[in-house]
């Protein structure tokens, strides 16, 4: 279920675009300014609200260590406000002044693209705030822009009904004709990169005047090829779909309308979960929290509603975004022998029977004075069953050790969700992050990755452009869940 856990009434006007950083919240409206709030209590910063664009302020967009916020608006300009401050670190003239309609920055804060009212594209270097390339389609209004997770590419949409990929230089790699019927309204790519043969493959929704709202799979091939497939058209609202945006490990897909709802689906099965009725006019912006199970929605009602998402759906698990203990109580296990889903959660009880169900009632006295559980008996080495249990026999410890092996193994073919078990360890997750690659790893496992592997992810081989890493709360969620049903 969602619950409205506040509401932000200090804008005068219609709210346009709002974002969240880890910790700051902002959004944006045609009152000309920007209002900035921590989001343990949204109470707004002293520095709020920031005033410097002559007219409405279209989008918003915080770098991603949070530092910085980016804004474009009517007056032709996009600006960076420093988050320390308050005060504006650059002032971005776009070319050809034109109104700068869309402003987004890479996931590795390297570069920012504004569109403009008149089709013109603006690529920057965000460092240096320097104007890296310039593009433009014709005859037409930039109102949508997303960069791919591996920042590499970006999205465009406009107000004719085409989506365009391109790249960092301004080369078009893909055009989608006619994507939404009367034009786009917005686009956002989904954080996690699936990719496997010779194909790497992103998932982007769009949303737009045609009420509709929908996930394309684009396709990158070895050869440097471009493909894009439209896997699902969702139409839960009813009339145009002004703003979509993805949770942080991309299992959730929110989307706000003109028919003043915002609705909340289940992004890989394409499920409509939730539809929410609280905005009095024009659901205009929407947006997840990328640390908390929070969403916020923007409307022509001048308002901002802060929702937190509390359960899951049906039973589905993984839907969810509250953080929910992960442990399973000895009386909830069926047996001690079973997968491994539940070893790192036995108790010393589970550990005792398997060794007597495994032909090693021996041991149980040994196990039980060193209080040997679940997560110690997935540790054991030959090194530590001879010094610290003192089993003597070679071949005991031999019998020990295989049958301990089989348990890591058995959990290949046992049922558990792939998706549950961490890419380089094989073994369920306790604390899965998602990396800048896309991928959810155990915590531990990655950073050790990281601090090993010259920063290149365990899945693509790619540099992973930043050691950032997010708490994967609807994964936590489901896998918990998982274990209690099993």
């Amino acid at each position: 279920m969602t619950s409205l856990i506040c509401t932000l009434q200090d804008h005068r006007d219609d709210v346009n675009w709002c974002a969240f950083s880890g910790k700051l919240f902002a959004s944006c409206s045609g009152d000309k300014t920007l209002r900035v709030y921590n989001t343990r209590d949204f109470s707004e910063l002293p520095f709020s609200p920031l005033s410097g664009h002559g007219y409405g302020v279209h989008c918003c967009c915080f770098s991603a260590c949070g530092q910085f916020l980016a804004s474009c608006s009517t007056d032709a300009t996009t600006m960076v406000w420093s988050m320390d401050t308050g005060e504006i670190e650059a002032v971005l003239e776009h070319p050809g002044r034109s109104p700068v309609r869309i402003c987004a920055l890479s996931p590795d804060s390297s570069h920012l693209v504004s569109g403009a009212s008149d089709g013109t594209l603006a690529v920057w270097d965000f460092p240096s705030k320097q104007l890296r390339r310039t593009g433009a389609v014709n005859d037409t209004t930039m109102v949508a822009c997303s960069f791919s997770p591996c920042s590499q590419v970006f999205m465009t949409g406009s107000s004719y009904g085409d989506l365009r990929l391109w790249d960092l230089d301004m080369n078009q790699l893909h055009a989608e004709k006619n994507a939404h019927d009367l034009g786009v309204t917005c686009c956002t790519f989904a954080p996690k990169i699936h990719s496997g043969g010779q194909v790497v493959q992103f998932r982007l929704a769009s949303c737009g005047q045609d009420s509709l709202l929908k996930i394309w799979a684009i396709n990158k091939f070895s050869s440097g090829g471009y493909k894009m497939q439209l896997l699902h058209t969702l139409t839960g609202q009813s009339a145009p779909v002004l703003s979509c945006a993805y949770s942080s490990d991309g299992q959730l897909l929110v989307s706000g309308s003109v028919d003043k709802t915002i609705t909340i689906y289940d992004a890989k099965n394409a499920v409509l979960l939730y539809t929410l009725n609280q905005h009095d006019r024009y659901v205009t912006a929407c947006c997840f929290s990328p640390t908390s199970p929070l969403i916020a929605t923007g409307s022509m009602d001048k308002t901002v509603n802060i929702w937190r998402v509390e359960d899951g759906c049906s039973g589905r698990g993984g839907k969810s975004l509250p953080e929910q203990s992960d442990v399973t109580s000895s009386e909830e296990r069926t047996s001690a022998g079973q997968s491994r889903l539940l070893v790192s959660d036995w108790s010393e009880g589970d550990v005792s029977a398997w060794l007597v169900e495994e032909g090693l009632e021996g041991l149980v006295d040994k196990f039980r004075a060193n209080n040997i559980d679940g997560t110690e008996l997935l540790s054991l080495t030959k090194e530590t069953l001879a010094s610290e249990l003192h089993i003597e026999s070679v071949g005991l410890r031999s019998k020990l050790l295989r049958k301990v092996e089989e348990l890591k193994s058995d959990s290949v073919c046992s049922g558990i969700p792939d998706e549950f078990l961490c890419p380089i360890t094989r073994e369920l997750m306790r604390e899965p992050v998602i990396a800048a690659d896309g991928y959810s790893y155990e915590r531990d496992a990655i950073n050790s990755w990281i601090n090993t592997k010259n920063r290149s992810s365990p899945m693509t081989n790619l540099p992973l452009l930043t050691t950032l890493l997010t708490p994967n709360h609807t994964l936590k969620m489901a896998i918990g869940r998982w274990k209690t049903s099993h």
